[in-house]
């Protein structure tokens, strides 16, 4: 197993180094959520990586996710609401994948302002393909560690994410 400081980013490693001089009795904390925040920067680069020779963006490739399987299409705004992006962001992302061919956008036959947004063969393709290749590399990613190990990393890593103001805010609105 490698040593946490080789995985820490560089300015990571320098702020560590600053908190652990000053002596701060959470440098273990600091630490660790250096070394979560390493690796999350580090799989988000190998993802950006895996997707660019497909001409894809991480956001491109969540709404060929999302498309895939939908025979009937999504309007743009559920794609939106599903990726987690503003409209102005999805519309620009639906600009280049029509333009790369990856899908169609059909005005409603009732109502020409619905919009549906359709995967093309290409489509289709692309993301059947990608969806495979990404689910398998990130399986990869875990498949050291035992069931024990991954419910036991789930359960901490829900107990670190409840002590943020994300997390707590989801406890409030379940407690409502």
């Amino acid at each position: 197993m490698q040593d946490a400081q080789h995985m820490l980013e560089p300015k990571h490693r320098a702020l560590l180094g600053v908190a652990a001089e000053r002596g701060l009795p959470s440098v273990g904390g600091i630490g660790l959520c250096f070394q979560l925040l390493s690796l999350a920067a580090a799989i988000d680069r190998d993802c950006a990586a895996r997707l660019a020779p497909h001409g894809l963006s991480e956001g491109k490739f969540v709404l060929l996710f999302l498309l895939h399987e939908q025979a009937d299409g999504m309007a743009p705004h559920e794609l939106a609401e599903g990726a987690g992006v503003t409209r102005a962001t999805v519309t620009g992302l639906l600009d280049g994948l029509e333009r790369d061919g990856f899908l169609s956008r059909k005005a409603g036959k009732e109502d020409r302002r619905k919009v549906k947004v359709k995967l093309t063969a290409k489509g289709r393709a692309m993301a059947a393909r990608l969806l495979k290749e990404h689910t398998d590399w990130i399986g990869s990613l875990f498949a050291d560690l035992g069931p024990r190990d991954a419910a036991s990393l789930r359960g901490l890593l829900a107990r670190i994410w409840s002590g943020t103001d994300a997390g707590r805010a989801a406890s409030k609105e379940l407690a409502s």
